[in-house]
């Protein structure tokens, strides 16, 4: 059979099945190179044939397969540049093959082997990979890893958002695409669209760093979603319905993480893992070892803290303060507790995480200075770590107990230097 034609649809659908283990190879006479390559199987592939000077050997592009079912119509669509299909391979109809081919001959003429790109990217690292290498081995600037509560932040990002690219090479991501995803995210849930575009940010720094890539990072120029800094904290007119809903909440172990959370002001993640061995209530301070920041901190404890820590002193040695037997061996999701708490207060909008801010907030209303309330919520910016350092805890001690008192008498739960207590976790056990 003639192996050199014009390529049609209905010429190429006829040609013949070669022999087992064979492969037949016929040439378009309209774009020179073009080949189409018949497999025993029945399969066709465009290719385009070329003479490579730099190896001074010939060589072939795989194309993609030809598709008989496409008309001459179809073209490929417009949102990707027409050289980059020849990394999808995809099914094709004559008139688009004859297409590529061009765009692969102008290409070769400029001096821009599609093949040389494929080779490089196959030793590439793909996102998935470098996902793990990022989880296991990113580093911050003062050389601490990435805490526990900001991996699983990234844990659910990359489950529900970045999954989907785990087998891309990372010269495969576009600022483009990143930039329509960014929007198309954005229209209902900014917040997380711009915790995407950083988490990839992050990604593509941390392979520079490693030596892993060294191209440019597809995030960089990519415009914020501006986002409403969030100021909410228990106002005084609902502390009394929020610590009456606390009184009646019949969990302890919830009662006594929220509680510690609002007088200490410490982080979600910090507070589910206190340690018993971390704890001095004799000079009422909590050892942090590590924190979100990567720095150590004592948190003061007041004596309403200290109170309800002895309370829950257990007569046998324990690891956690707030113990669980799941695989953590500590609380890890008070949020179904929160909830019954807030639904009983009749409070909304309130988050967890606002227990820490309504600390400081209660500080600034005593008088506190910023640079006290950062150091007694460990806030560590450029601008304030000098004075952080020379910071003694007694004024923070103050500052904290002052707001503590305040709250409390807000709330009608002291009144002078006498505190309403609510019941230990050994009188509830004890009816």
């Amino acid at each position: 059979m003639e192996k050199r034609f014009v390529f049609k649809q209905d010429r190429l659908s006829k040609l013949p099945t070669p022999a087992a283990g064979k492969r037949d190879t016929y040439w378009d006479e309209k774009v020179d190179g073009l080949q189409v390559r018949v497999t025993s199987n029945g399969i066709k592939t465009f290719c385009f044939y070329f003479w490579n000077r730099s190896s001074g050997k010939p060589e072939r592009i795989t194309l993609g397969r030809f598709e008989p079912l496409f008309k001459d119509s179809q073209e490929f669509s417009k949102d990707r540049p027409l050289l980059d299909r020849v990394q999808d391979k995809p099914a094709m109809n004559v008139k688009m093959a004859q297409s590529l081919a061009l765009a692969v001959r102008t290409a070769l003429n400029e001096g821009n082997n599609p093949n040389e790109k494929h080779r490089a990217r196959k030793s590439e690292i793909t996102i998935g990979e470098l996902y793990e290498d990022f989880m296991q081995n990113r580093r911050n600037r003062r050389g601490a890893y990435i805490t526990e509560s900001s991996k699983r932040g990234y844990e659910s990002l990359y489950r529900v958002y970045l999954k989907r690219l785990a087998k891309r090479h990372l010269s495969q991501i576009k600022d483009t695409e990143l930039a329509a995803w960014h929007t198309k995210v954005g229209r209902e849930h900014p917040t997380t669209a711009n915790r995407i575009i950083a988490l990839i940010s992050s990604l593509f720094s941390h392979a520079k760093e490693r030596k892993l890539f060294t191209g440019q990072n597809p995030a960089d120029g990519i415009r914020k979603f501006p986002e409403n800094i969030r100021d909410r904290f228990i106002q005084a007119d609902e502390l009394p319905r929020f610590f009456q809903a606390l009184a009646e909440e019949e969990n302890v172990t919830i009662r006594d993480y929220v509680l510690l959370s609002l007088l200490t002001g410490a982080r979600r993640s910090n507070m589910m893992a206190m340690q018993w061995k971390d704890i001095n209530l004799d000079r009422g301070e909590w050892r942090l070892q590590t924190t979100k920041n990567g720095t150590p901190q004592t948190v003061t404890l007041s004596p309403e803290a200290v109170e309800i820590l002895r309370s829950r002193k257990p007569e046998e040695p324990e690891k956690f303060v707030f113990p669980s037997p799941g695989k953590a061996g500590h609380l890890v999701e008070p949020r179904k507790g929160w909830e019954r708490i807030l639904e009983r207060a009749g409070i909304e909008g309130l988050r967890i995480h606002d227990l820490r801010r309504t600390l400081g907030s209660w500080q600034a209303k005593q008088g506190a200075s910023l640079v006290i309330i950062g150091k007694s919520l460990n806030h560590k910016t450029p601008s304030t770590t000098a004075i952080y350092a020379r910071l003694d805890l007694d004024p923070v001690r103050e500052s904290v107990n002052r707001a503590t008192s305040a709250m409390l008498s807000a709330a009608g739960l002291k009144s002078g230097a006498e505190v309403v207590a609510l019941k230990t976790k050994r009188q509830i056990e004890n009816g």
